[in-house]
């Protein structure tokens, strides 16, 4: 991660001390890296240079606002999967024609939200399952348009990640059988709201082998011939995200290596291609900056009890996942390191981010970076425990602001009333 370094002995984001914003912020903090942002997505656009892509930021890794805003200025698009999503993409800037609507359980509000967005709507739904194209027929139909779909196959293809974020196998609740595809366009085709436009598919996250895709790819490109053989009219090929990303000692795909298997096994179809990463583009951009509450000697081990927890980042008690955790202040070259336990305030013995893990000395009250924070991290906070949610810091060069304050206990209450019944009961 170049753009968290050390610099005269303290981690630096970019040209800031993280200790600057630790003593300004707060902790925990998250902290994001905008040259970090601006290097992945150029990336990923001079891989596929010369082909017609869309790049839609799959929003469900974080959805910050001015996060958002950077990626859209760079050309980036959106890929949402609720109304939420896609109210907070239109907010950022992103048109309607670069946002791409995914997700098993699409409402028929979410659906009308989204035809109905800017003067054309959205770019195309993808569609997961034959109730959800009837409905979102149905509600296009009722407002005189036809949806752009593309409906999400299920190549039944391993994408040998982690089980909770594969999505690609027969067994997942994710998109339609291929082995059903012909049968379920020739219906899409038959519907009044309903425009035909694209395929999806998408087989998990994190992946750190190119060879699923290839499996995918090859799949993919016999369906979509077979498609136009039988009268559809294939436009774009929508080819999800997961491109993985380093925690620890992963080797992830290079972006121009996967985009060699998209010239090869995709572009001669003549389609306008959509990619939708997430992970790749955010990940290794962001940070959790957190201090020692407490070093907590135990019978069997020792303890660093951080103030950041489960609740700032669940992915180590949800996947095991593994971060990188350094300290802010650089340790001495050669300091010998010791097993320790780095755990949060949280009440459950899951609020845990490393067990055994060899850390320099660390004393109470000295600052940590969790790595590789930049995605599902603030997304998939909550205020467990009454925690507020911990702010969020954007980093340009030598600057940096608070793009999400800390909310007070008035925010976190601001949604509560109580009955009318307290109030009575005292009468």
């Amino acid at each position: 991660m170049p753009w968290f370094t050390y610099r005269d002995g303290l981690l630096c984001a970019e040209g800031v001390p993280l200790a600057r914003i630790a003593a300004e912020v707060g902790t925990p903090a998250y902290v994001y890296s905008t040259a970090a942002l601006t290097d992945r997505y150029a990336s990923l656009a001079e891989a596929f240079a010369g082909l017609p892509v869309l790049i839609a930021y799959a929003m469900k890794a974080n959805a910050n606002l001015a996060l958002l805003r950077h990626l859209g200025s760079l050309g980036a698009g959106a890929d949402v999967v609720s109304g939420g999503e896609l109210q907070l993409a239109l907010k950022a800037g992103i048109a309607p024609s670069k946002i791409i609507f995914a997700g098993v359980g699409k409402t028929r509000d979410e659906m009308r939200q989204a035809l109905q967005a800017g003067n054309t709507g959205i770019a195309q739904f993808n569609v997961e399952s034959e109730p959800e194209l009837q409905m979102l027929s149905e509600v296009a139909a009722g407002l005189g348009v036809r949806a752009p779909v593309a409906i999400r196959i299920n190549p039944d293809v391993d994408a040998k990640t982690h089980r909770k974020i594969t999505t690609g196998k027969a067994e997942n609740k994710f998109g339609i059988s291929y082995r059903r595809a012909l049968d379920v366009y020739a219906e899409a085709a038959a519907l009044p709201g309903i425009s035909v436009t694209g395929v999806h598919v998408h087989i998990g996250s994190q992946l750190t082998d190119l060879a699923p895709y290839e499996d995918t790819f090859i799949r993919l490109a016999e369906l979509v011939t077979a498609l136009r053989g039988a009268g559809h009219d294939i436009r774009r090929i929508d080819l999800g995200g997961g491109l993985g990303i380093r925690y620890d000692d992963e080797t992830p795909p290079d972006p121009k290596l996967y985009a060699d298997l998209v010239r090869r096994h995709i572009a001669p179809l003549g389609c306008e291609i959509a990619l939708e990463p997430g992970r790749y583009l955010v990940g290794n951009a962001g940070l959790l900056l957190t201090r020692v509450t407490y070093v907590k000697p135990a019978e069997a081990k020792t303890f660093l009890i951080l103030d950041a927890g489960m609740n700032d980042l669940i992915r180590p008690a949800m996947y095991e996942a593994y971060h990188r955790i350094v300290p802010v202040k650089e340790p001495v070259s050669g300091a010998e390191t010791a097993p320790v336990d780095i755990v949060g305030p949280v009440c459950e013995t899951g609020d845990t981010f490393a067990e055994g893990r060899p850390m320099p000395p660390v004393e109470q009250g000295e600052l940590l970076a969790i790595l590789s924070a930049g995605a599902y991290s603030s997304a998939m906070a909550s205020m467990y425990n009454a925690r507020p949610l911990a702010p969020e810091v954007m980093v340009h060069g030598d600057r940096f602001a608070i793009t999400r304050r800390r909310p007070s206990i008035e925010d976190m209450t601001a949604l509560e009333t109580l009955p009318a019944w307290f109030s009575e009961a005292k009468a």
